[in-house]
């Protein structure tokens, strides 16, 4: 069974940055995408960015020039960098997997979900 782990969140200042960490157990033969989204306080879930097996990354309007989308696949890992953070940035954030190529996050289905992790940022 696939199980998703993310880590890394945390409470930081404006501008500051954290990197998320989202470890993938059970897929051995992972083909398919890993993606973070998050969900703010009374909002829909927005997606952030995915990553396939080849390193091809894609990120959202919203943060690509804040984020960074990478992986480890030694580690099965897959990092999500936030820089130059902001409070609108404040949500829980999770990360998920498909066994297929999904383009955007918000254009497919994922069917395996980790718990989240919270980023809280302050002004």
């Amino acid at each position: 069974q696939v199980q998703l782990v993310e880590s890394g969140g945390g409470s930081v200042q404006t501008g500051g940055a954290l990197r998320l960490s989202c470890t993938v157990s059970g897929d051995n033969d992972h083909r398919g995408t890993v993606a973070w989204f998050r969900r703010a306080a009374g909002q829909g879930r927005e997606g952030l960015a995915r990553i396939y097996p080849s390193g091809n990354a894609f990120l959202a309007d919203s943060v690509k020039d804040r984020f960074t989308i990478s992986q480890d696949t030694a580690r099965k890992t897959v990092y999500l960098q936030m820089n130059t953070l902001k409070p609108e940035d404040t949500a829980m954030y999770y990360c998920a997997s498909s066994p297929h190529l999904i383009p955007t996050p918000l254009s497919g289905e994922f069917e395996y979900w980790g718990q989240g992790t919270q980023v809280t940022v302050s002004s």
